[in-house]
């Protein structure tokens, strides 16, 4: 039996997606964050050594990173689906968004996140100003041009086909689409970029999502 290992409103979501996708048993134990620190508990930690989410288990398998996990269940459980033929142009370009997602789009989201919450986080009153100014700049210079860069990349990307990966959905949909999410919740993405807007109605719609949202419980992104 595949365990989840499911941290609430995380990358994790997508994993449970994806099961679904694939039509397979699996069972969730479920971790909350902390409300203060948003991090994860420590009791993570006694399933992958890095206490990260998300990670699952099977059998003696116990596996993290969502790119490997995706690439992971397909190839095992995929029945030849949801990824392009093995040594086609469509597969090179399907590993590059499996890559991608973390490994550069993810960057300025998680830069943006930190910096909007040291503008909110307590501090004493004559330092607030200078920590909000140098938050400001840091994003205004620095992380909202990453944004916006990739955001535009995105787009042009997806306007090549119906999918990320060619014309059927594939594991690069699934992992491109907490970027997205996060993208549509706190980094600019909204109506100007109708395909990326499209693609989020599109995987909300698939039945498999709306079960994954039954099974994987609270996912704040989505508010």
């Amino acid at each position: 039996m595949i365990t989840v290992h499911h941290l609430n409103n995380s990358r994790s979501q997508r994993i449970v997606w994806l099961l679904e996708e694939l039509g397979l048993d699996y069972e969730i134990k479920r971790y909350q964050r902390d409300p203060k620190t948003m991090l994860a508990p420590a009791s993570l930690r006694a399933v992958h050594p890095l206490g990260k989410s998300p990670v699952i288990t099977d059998g003696e398998l116990t596996l993290a990173e969502s790119g490997a996990i995706i690439d992971y269940l397909i190839e095992r459980y995929g029945a030849g689906g949801f990824a392009p033929a093995a040594g086609t142009p469509a597969r090179l370009r399907y590993n590059y968004w499996l890559h991608y997602a973390e490994g550069s789009a993810m960057t300025p989201l998680l830069l943006k996140l930190v910096f909007d919450r040291i503008e909110s986080a307590p501090m004493p009153f004559f330092v607030k100003p200078i920590a909000k100014g140098i938050s400001a700049k840091v994003k205004s210079s620095f992380i909202e041009p990453q944004l916006k860069q990739h955001l535009d990349y995105l787009e042009s990307e997806l306007g090549q086909s119906g999918w990320f990966a060619g014309d059927a959905f594939s594991g690069a949909d699934v992992q491109l689409s907490f970027v997205l999410e996060a993208a549509a919740a706190r980094g600019g993405l909204d109506a100007s970029r109708p395909k990326l807007m499209d693609f989020l109605k599109r995987i909300r719609e698939r039945p498999a999502y709306q079960r994954a949202l039954g099974r994987g419980g609270e996912y704040a992104l989505m508010k």
